[in-house]
Order: structure tokens, then sequence, then C-alpha cells
């Protein structure tokens, strides 16, 4: 049975983010003012995300470094157009409505599983073989970083749209459904500013945009 943490709640603690510095952002490990597009970090240990100046995003980038205490957010955005997932398969999965994210938790050792509902927002009880099988089906799937990156799926008429995105990207689509879902279907402002974001994934994954962050 599914359960409903308040407002993503198992996402939030991971991506738990303070508030911008006065009068702008400042990288949140050594405070120097940022630009607008910046890159991020995550802090493993206080289960939050860091805005971040370039050296010190180069600096946290190698895995492993500072003994795996902060984890630097990746910028690939990538369209999975060849993904092999039929109606039985997305049914495994439980989720009613056509659109969730998955993310590995290393802190909980799993992949968490959300998607919309009238509370705002549902945590799946995930069928872990089924999505075994779906990560086995398509390899690509299988290059995900735990932690940071996440898998969107937007299923419509059948047919599903899927992308890897860095785990910032997924945290934006939770304040674009926290701010404008209604009811159990989310209403036309909520799923027109939902296409309006993964319309903004396809400009990403197809190169015509720079990623945010540092390459």
């Amino acid at each position: 049975m599914d359960r409903e943490p308040a407002d993503f709640a198992s996402l939030q603690r991971l991506l738990r983010k303070p508030a911008p510095a006065a009068p702008g952002e400042r990288c949140d490990y050594c405070a120097v003012p940022l630009p607008e597009d910046h890159g991020h970090l995550i802090d493993m240990q206080g289960r939050r995300i860091m805005c971040s100046c370039r050296p010190c995003y180069l600096v946290f980038e190698p895995q492993g470094a500072a003994q795996g205490r902060y984890k630097a957010v990746p910028t690939r955005y990538a369209e999975l157009s060849d993904l092999v997932l039929d109606d039985a398969g997305w049914d495994r999965l439980q989720i009613p409505i056509g659109l969730a994210f998955f993310f590995f938790n290393s802190a909980e050792v799993r992949t968490i599983a959300l998607y919309p509902g009238p509370a705002g927002a549902t945590e799946s009880q995930l069928d872990l073989a089924a999505w075994a099988e779906i990560v086995a089906a398509n390899p690509a799937l299988q290059t995900l970083a735990p932690d940071v990156e996440a898998v969107l799926l937007l299923r419509r008429d059948g047919a599903t749209r899927c992308f890897i995105v860095p785990i910032d990207s997924a945290y934006k689509l939770v304040g674009i459904i926290r701010t404008s879902w209604k009811g159990f279907d989310g209403g036309s402002e909520a799923w027109n500013k939902i296409e309006a974001y993964f319309a903004e994934l396809r400009e990403r994954s197809a190169g015509r945009e720079p990623a945010r962050g540092y390459r």
C-alpha cells in the first residue's frame, strides 16, 4: 500500500536547500557570490543540496572526494528515446498517474519512486522486481548515479518519455507540483507547467541549450 509523505518528504530530506543569502546566492561551502547559473553539491551527512562555485565544485567532483561527504551534482540531461516499457511493465510499477521519478537513495540503500497525488505527493511502494526488469531491459538506466541523478517517466496515451536528469532538476519538478497540483489529476495549470518543464528537458537533452552548472 502506498504512503503519502508530506511534500515529497523522502526527497526533500535529501535535497533540503537553505534560503539564499542576501543580496544574492553564495557558495554554501566558501561563501563567494554566485551567478544565477551555478553548480550544486549534495551534502550527504546533512542531507541537503548546496549551491557551489566552480572551484568548490571541481574539488568535490571526483568520486570519493572528502571521504564521500559531498557529491557533485552532474549536468547530464539524456532522453532515452528507445525506452523498453510496455503497458504490462508500467502496470507492475503500480503507479496510477502517468508521471513518476526514481532515484537511488544510498542512505536507505533502495530506489525510491515518487508520483503526484491529491495530498501533494505519494511515495510508491515500488515493486523492486518490476523496476529491476525495466533496468535490465534498458541498460542506460544502469548508469544512474546514486543520490545525484534521477529518472523521470512521463506516460501519455500509451507512450512513455524517459529522461535521466540531475537530481536538482527533479527537485525543480517537485516545486512545480507542490505549487500547482490540484485534485487527483492535477488540473490543467499543473499539466501545462509540467509539459513546459519536459519541453525544456527535451531541449537540454538534444544539446540545444547549455546544461546548468559546470562541465
